[in-house]
């Protein structure tokens, strides 16, 4: 079964903290709200058995948005 990445653990921040910088910072914001998003895709794509190729596709997508966010947080 196709679990929710934690992106809370990857930034080694949390959730509380995330979300206190996310009040203030509607980029960052934007960027959080983004990785929702690419993550749900990324857990379907892994639940609904779709090619390799698609899953890494999505993946990719997903880690740059995690780019994104690691970048407006430092």
């Amino acid at each position: 079964m196709p679990v929710k990445h934690d992106l809370y653990q990857d930034l080694g921040l949390s959730k509380e903290a995330v979300h206190e910088r996310r009040a203030s910072d509607k980029r960052l914001d934007s960027l959080l709200d983004q990785y929702d998003v690419a993550d749900a895709e990324v857990v379907k794509a892994e639940g609904a058995s779709a090619s390799d190729e698609d899953v890494e596709k999505l993946k990719k997508k997903r880690l740059l948005v995690k780019d994104k966010i690691v970048a407006q947080l430092g």
